[in-house]
């Protein structure tokens, strides 16, 4: 045999050897995942990988993997991992084969590991969807995620065979889902070795040079005498110790953000002392912050707080010589729990711990289901460092860094979160998008009622239930507007037709209904002020269906249909920068689609080069005195003489409350740029104040706040 078949070439006996010893033979309780790796064999049989190796090389590969860098010896989850592969590539096996051979839940673990086989769209889509398959399934079966993870770095370790594109796309999605997951599950070994792979392959030129520094900084004189000294004071105070150098890997220089490699890192080496039990640890960071003074606020206990993936160490951080150092101070158990976690302990025991099976199985529930949010950005939230804040009782919760208060509110409870004003953090009060700090014990203050976020704090939320439960309340409001006013337009072009509303509680109504998929009348409303049900279509089905034989006036051209508002609500409006529209003009135009109602100007240039009919576009208008105007206003006058501008302030009306003036530039003598703020009730006010504003004949530029 040459040399290369010898390298292609996987030894399945000794594979199975290795799996007897580890897990047993055949007639133990194993005996299901001996039956699945017979399955797998003779499913895959033919089938060869890039590299020329039988394909069931992989899946046992990915078996290796569970067992041996993750200590996970359950049959079933292993039985999975073999037969993960079955579905998505063998014809005649399909998720109900394979519950009717190995069980239910094998099969919710392969289904979950199998990607999607008919789409039709662009392959962006088509990979989200892909993921969002994963998450769906790892909410329901933990194991799903663990198995796609060491599939994902088997597939890494053997890429070489693979085309650069082909390696590329992959190494771009292992560092945009697959590498922060782990990270997010605790599994920081494979974490580790994701991002490396993945780096070398996105980066092949700049790697070789960082690996060049991260091999300097490991075998430096100043680490190394760092190391000697920590392991002469460990002899000192007899506490038996192992002191070792460890550089940080790729990922420390990775810029996700950005998407680049650089040459710096934060605490690119760390001090890694294992001891034997919990009280040598303590007593080891005692010698540690005598020989080298700890950076003020560095030090976190890992031990008596553990970090939600189980994690245990006690870090502290020293300047030496100029040069920031992280220690780690641990147990043995801590230390190989570290790369396993609590994923470890559920997998062996079978019971994760309640609270971090909860947050998961939330988090990907969430990551599946709500297609508005991005995927990536949680994941990458969620796999930042944490912050620990306290209630006012003194529960501890685990944040991710930059949270806000309403994190911390959502954390709590949905409703308090829904209902959040703002809090009490020591004795000061703070608003809902106050980001929290280290330690912060925080106390939640309420309405009686569900506030109206503004838009804005869905970038600020970093807890994947804050983003989805304000996202989801922000579509709400999106769905009312585009119900009232797909209730308004139908009802007006019934009139314009001749057709009596009533129509729409004849008997038939069901039938119309269930033509357009629809549930109920409030749904058809809603479809038509989203712009998913063209209203020509619709009024033609009512006029040959619930309103046939009956009289009809003239299809109406030129004018219309017209809506009246009575809120500014940001979400669901949206004034367009094209024209620069406010709602105390006349002559406004409004479009609807997802998002709500676009309002342009009705002489708006945009507006002349877009086709569309009158039944596409509303007129819209606001109720002056009944639509409450609740933010601060700016108005800006440009180039205005100090006393006519001091004058036309003393004349504004009386409902005008001025909050400030300042003045931003000047041009020479008493001329300048002013900026205004200023408070109304509603827009009413706010029209009159314009028109005193305009009539003045100073210059001025205005866009509303909301």
């Amino acid at each position: 045999m040459s040399s290369g078949k010898k390298k292609n070439h996987f030894d399945l006996r000794a594979f199975c050897e290795r799996m007897e010893e580890i897990i047993g033979d055949q007639e133990s309780a194993s005996r299901i995942f001996w039956k699945a790796l017979s399955f797998a064999v003779d499913a895959h049989s033919g089938q060869k990988r890039k590299s020329g190796e039988a394909y069931v090389s992989h899946p046992c590969q990915v078996v290796s993997i569970l067992i041996e860098e993750l200590g996970i010896t359950d049959p079933d989850t292993l039985a999975a991992a073999i037969l993960h592969d079955t579905v998505e590539d063998v014809p005649e096996v399909t998720i109900p084969v394979i519950s009717e051979i190995f069980g239910d839940k094998i099969a919710r673990i392969v289904d979950g590991c199998t990607k999607i086989s008919e789409f039709s769209g662009d392959r962006q889509t088509f990979y989200n969807l892909v993921h969002r398959k994963i998450f769906s399934g790892a909410a329901d079966e933990v194991a799903v995620i663990i198995i796609k993870l060491a599939d994902r770095l088997h597939n890494l370790r053997t890429m070489s065979s693979m085309p650069r594109h082909k390696r590329q796309k992959i190494a771009e999605e292992t560092l945009a889902v697959y590498a922060p997951l782990a990270l997010t599950m605790g599994l920081f070994g494979l974490k580790r070795e994701l991002y490396n792979r993945a780096l070398e392959f996105k980066f092949p030129r700049q790697c070789q040079k960082v690996l060049a520094l991260i091999r300097q900084s490991q075998e430096s004189e100043e680490a190394q005498d760092i190391r000697r000294q920590v392991a002469e004071a460990m002899e000192r105070d007899h506490i038996p110790a192992t002191v070792r150098v460890r550089a940080r890997g790729l990922s420390a220089y990775y810029d996700g953000n950005r998407n680049i490699l650089t040459h710096t890192a934060d605490l690119p080496v760390q001090i890694i002392i294992v001891v034997d039990d919990v009280l040598s640890c303590y007593h080891a960071l005692g010698a540690v912050d005598q020989l080298f003074p700890p950076i003020p606020r560095t030090i976190r206990d890992f031990i008596a707080n553990p970090k939600p993936t189980g994690y245990q160490s006690l870090h502290a951080k020293a300047n030496i010589k100029g040069r920031k150092y992280l220690f780690k101070i641990r147990t043995r158990e801590m230390q190989r729990d570290a790369r396993g976690g609590v994923v470890r302990a559920w997998l062996q025991q079978g019971e994760m711990p309640s609270g971090f099976h909860k947050e998961i199985s939330e988090m990907f529930n969430i990551l599946a289901s709500d297609s508005n949010l991005s995927y990536r950005d949680i994941i990458a939230a969620r796999g930042k460092k944490e912050i620990y804040t306290y209630t006012p009782k003194g529960d501890c919760i685990c944040l991710p860094y930059g949270s806000i208060v309403l994190d911390f509110a959502f954390k709590i409870h949905t409703e308090i979160g829904r209902r959040c004003t703002a809090a009490m953090i020591g004795r000061r009060r703070v608003g809902p998008e106050h980001v929290l700090k280290d330690g912060d014990q925080v106390r939640i203050l309420t309405s009686e009622k569900a506030v109206r976020f503004h838009p804005s704090i869905l970038e600020l939320c970093r807890e994947p239930r804050a983003r989805a439960e304000i996202g989801r309340l922000f579509r709400m409001r999106v769905d009312n507007l585009c119900r009232e006013i797909g209730e308004s337009m139908l009802q007006q072009e019934l009139k314009r037709y001749g057709i009596p509303r009533e129509v729409l509680q004849h008997e038939d109504i069901g039938e119309l209904l269930a033509y357009y998929r629809l549930a109920s009348i409030e749904d058809l409303h809603r479809q038509l002020g989203k712009g998913r049900l063209r209203l020509p279509d619709l009024i033609y089905e009512i006029r040959h269906g619930l309103w046939a034989g009956g009289k009809t006036l003239q299809r109406p051209t030129g004018a219309l249909n017209q809506i009246e508002l009575t809120g500014l609500d940001p979400v669901s409006i949206k004034f367009s920068r094209c024209c620069n529209p406010l709602p105390v003009d006349h002559g406004l135009i409004g479009f609807f689609d997802e998002r709500g109602l676009s309002v342009h100007r009705k002489g708006c240039n945009r507006l002349a080069s877009l086709k569309f009919s009158r039944e596409d576009v509303v007129t819209v208008r606001w109720n002056l005195k009944k639509t409450a105007v609740e933010m601060e206003q700016s108005l800006l006058l440009l180039r205005a003489p100090r006393n006519r501008f001091l004058m036309m302030l003393g004349a504004a009306p009386a409902q005008v409350q001025i909050l400030a003036i300042d003045l931003l530039t000047t041009h020479g003598g008493q001329i300048g740029d002013w900026e205004v703020r200023f408070r109304v009730d509603n827009l009413f006010e706010l029209r009159v104040f314009l028109l005193h504003c305009s009539n003045t004949g100073l210059q001025y530029e205005y866009g509303i706040e909301r």
